[in-house]
């Protein structure tokens, strides 16, 4: 297999019309999202109105049902920008104003005003010439082209690239999913910013928790991360398993933890940890709706991330660790210098919190529901047979027996902790 190029040049006019004709694919799977700043928009604008040359575009050049298509494998973001400036399809809600010198006079242009007032500056503009490199080849070629292109410039980021060779793997699709779905928590709790989820960030970090959910606990991420989105062999009702799973433990994170970005578990690398611990938790039934024990357990969480921070800022200023300092504090610090992301160091930290957070918490009963024999006793001990709730009279057949403190929250499936109640209070009365 070899790679085929023709050198063209293709005036910015051709260009809108390749896109407006639905012939520009700016989003072939290898691609990565969109990285410039307005700030790097209007210098590519200004760049053009100035006459000065910009780089070549490649093109991915294969035929669609009897159609040229051309996916970009470089250039997207310069495509845009200026698709974006004319308010062109999509973009037409996203056109914005450049600095320009015009006849002597500096001022602020958006595209309408260049066609109303300098028709001749829209005509200098669209007949700008670009130069394009037009290839066509296989395609496990084209997304290696794309990853030799862009290891300069604005690089890939490691989830870019894990996105272009594996874009069409299952597993990497659920990520994407969920980083969609939860895209506000990882932000809202400073577990990842907007701009590192554009670059994938957020992608990577639940293929790595999916994974680790599949293995049981931590993996070490530079040696399983691309085994795992390139896995093929992981059956899909495993999937849909450690998807459910994941989705879960992101809620019950939420709710037990709501003001996490006040602590330093908030960063992608102890977030890791954390997560697993709350996941491993919830699988050995462990009660974690308790608002008391998680209000505690948060400030544990904050005392242990001041006397990180504290111990790592006594360190910085070349100043002696204080006798006081809890070995906790120095053990902890030790698993997040240097390779946070190695399988020892997240083990370690799991262990550290595992100390912490394991004794405040109880674990549920074993059973969940009442046997035969303990649903006689509860009957024949209730010589009312009414509802506790709605004083309803029960009979043999529409009876159920509820957990006066909700199991969900640590009810005992005991005698002393069960009522009789009708089947639609019951449903109602929830976690209550």
């Amino acid at each position: 297999m070899s790679i085929e190029a023709r050198y063209k040049t293709y005036a910015i006019h051709h260009l809108k019309s390749m896109f407006s004709n639905n012939q520009l694919n700016l989003e072939p799977g290898f691609q990565r999202h969109s990285v410039w700043t307005l700030t790097d928009r209007r210098r590519l604008i200004e760049s053009i109105f100035s006459g000065y040359p910009l780089p070549s575009l490649f093109l991915y050049k294969r035929d669609q049902n009897g159609e040229l298509i051309y996916d970009v494998i470089d250039g997207k973001q310069r495509l845009e920008t200026i698709f974006m400036y004319a308010g062109l399809g999509r973009f037409r809600r996203e056109d914005f104003e450049v600095k320009l010198d015009i006849g002597g006079s500096l001022g602020k242009h958006n595209w309408k005003s260049i066609c109303q007032s300098f028709p001749e500056k829209r005509a200098v503009f669209d007949a700008y010439d670009i130069q394009v490199v037009e290839v066509t080849a296989e395609l496990p070629l084209i997304v290696d082209l794309f990853l030799r292109i862009n290891s300069t410039g604005k690089k890939l980021s490691s989830g870019e690239k894990r996105n272009a060779k594996f874009y069409k793997s299952p597993f990497l699709k659920e990520a994407e999913k969920l980083v969609r779905r939860f895209r506000n928590q990882l932000t809202s709790q400073k577990i990842l910013s907007s701009a590192q989820i554009d670059r994938m960030k957020g992608t990577e970090l639940c293929s790595e928790l999916l994974m680790s959910i599949q293995k049981g606990g931590p993996i070490n991420k530079k040696i399983a991360l691309d085994r795992a989105i390139g896995n093929d062999s992981i059956r899909k009702d495993t999937l849909k398993r450690i998807v459910r799973e994941f989705i879960k433990t992101m809620n019950l994170v939420k709710k037990m933890f709501p003001s996490l970005q006040q602590t330093r578990l908030h960063n992608s690398a102890e977030f890791y940890t954390l997560f697993l611990l709350v996941w491993e938790m919830d699988k050995e039934n462990f009660v974690l709706a308790d608002n008391r024990r998680n209000t505690l357990a948060f400030e544990l969480l904050r005392k242990l991330s001041i006397g990180v921070d504290e111990l790592r800022q006594r360190l910085r200023d070349v100043k002696p660790a204080q006798q006081s300092v809890k070995p906790l504090f120095s053990e902890y610090l030790l698993t997040v210098q240097g390779d946070t992301d190695s399988s020892r160091n997240r083990e370690q930290r799991r262990q550290i919190l595992k100390k912490l957070l394991f004794s405040l918490y109880e674990r549920k009963d074993d059973r969940r529901s009442f046997t035969p024999e303990q649903r006689r006793l509860i009957w024949n001990s209730d010589q009312n047979h009414l509802c506790v709730e709605c004083k309803k009279s029960l009979t043999w057949n529409d009876f159920t027996v509820d957990h006066i403190i909700a199991y969900a929250k640590g009810g005992k499936t005991s005698l002393k902790s069960a009522q009789l109640m009708c089947r639609s209070c019951n449903s109602r009365k929830g976690t209550r």
